[in-house]
């Protein structure tokens, strides 16, 4: 997986960046048009049928990929006509007062890698590193591979399969990158919060305490429109944060023969309760099983923010989806609205820890 590093350029000497994948393929966009006229004679009826026929293989070509912007876009037909949402996304960060950044994400508008089928498939996700940023980058590199390796459906949606090869995905990362850390002598972890575009279908997992949060429009007439200044959204936590001090956590945890402090962290010293790689905290309950959710796409939904602990902290859900929407009615961009995301956390809300954020903005 290629990124391409591209400076923020406007604001004075604005520090974090956004990056996309180099190279990403927009799909092509097919449209299916059956017309017939019931009203007519039987021989003008079976002439139209015929010419109908014909316009249903007409396929047009409508590239989707700007210099500035990620996006997917195609339409497909199975036994009913569906219309796949348009999906733009980018990303943006800052080391906040970290001496490092030890956060990374994933921006694949195209993710169907070496496993081409006929359902859309776009993913991105982003990894907290903490303790250092090998577990994130491995997960970063590995994690969609795996899944896709699990089984992920291709050709058509299964809710079940591809939940459990999600599930599987995550399982087979967290072992090999276990097996890495104790090869290089090294004890990072990566908390996570992906997201998977099948068709129509939305996916979401994580472990950890990093966020998904979904931005739906209130309005009842079902064409709802990000920039529409009368258009109220509201915000859906999409994820169940992981953390030791929570009482199902915690009594997972003690079962295991692991224990929660005064603190509220396991043994006294991690705070969340599930993530990729921290070996020594294995054996004593933390897990890196996610937990993985699912919708149907509607045009009621608008955009999705996916952040690390660092964005949360500074910002509400709400807060956070009222700030974009009212950034993408100034720009319509989802490149500078994730940045003014970012710096709006690190600049004027003062997140002191490393802050990344990845919009993903549906278009009906």
């Amino acid at each position: 997986m290629v990124h391409q590093k591209r400076e923020a350029a406007s604001d004075g000497n604005e520090e974090w960046v956004s990056k996309r994948p180099k190279g990403a393929d927009a799909a092509a966009e097919k449209e299916h048009i059956l017309k017939s006229d019931a009203s007519q004679e039987a021989n003008v009826e079976k002439a139209q049928k015929g010419d109908a026929s014909r316009k249903e293989n007409t396929v047009s070509t409508n590239p989707c990929v700007s210099e500035e912007k990620a996006i997917t876009n195609s339409n497909v037909s199975s036994e009913r006509e569906v219309t796949l949402t348009s999906v733009e996304a980018d990303a943006a960060e800052d080391k906040g007062c970290r001496h490092t950044m030890e956060d990374a994400w994933v921006l694949l508008p195209d993710a169907s890698m070496e496993s081409p089928g006929k359902l859309r498939c776009a993913h991105f996700a982003i990894y907290d590193g903490h303790g250092g940023r090998l577990a994130a980058e491995y997960a970063q590199k590995h994690l969609h591979q795996n899944v896709i390796a699990a089984g992920l459906p291709r050709e058509l949606m299964d809710v079940k399969a591809a939940k459990k090869a999600i599930i599987e995905g995550f399982r087979k990362t967290d072992e090999i990158l276990l097996q890495e850390s104790a090869n290089g002598n090294w004890q990072d972890g990566a908390t996570a919060v992906c997201v998977w575009v099948l068709g129509q279908t939305v996916f979401v997992a994580n472990a950890g305490d990093a966020k998904a949060v979904l931005a739906r429009s209130t309005s009842t007439d079902g064409n709802a429109v990000v920039d529409d200044t009368k258009n109220q959204l509201r915000s859906i936590v999409l994820t169940r944060e992981h953390k030791a001090i929570f009482p199902q956590e915690r009594a997972r945890i003690q079962k295991t023969g692991g224990s929660v402090g005064p603190n509220g962290r396991l043994q006294g010293r991690i705070e969340v309760s599930r993530a990729l790689g921290d070996r020594q905290f294995k054996k004593v309950g933390l897990i890196a099983t996610p937990d993985v959710h699912s919708f149907e796409l509607t045009k009621k939904d608008q955009f999705i923010i996916l952040g690390c602990d660092g964005l949360w902290g500074v910002f509400g859900p709400g807060d956070a989806v009222e700030f974009v929407q009212n950034q993408l009615k100034e720009t319509s961009s989802a490149t500078l609205a994730v940045r003014r995301l970012v710096k709006e956390a690190v600049r004027e809300r003062r997140c002191k820890d490393n802050c990344t954020a990845v919009l993903i903005v549906f278009k009906h």
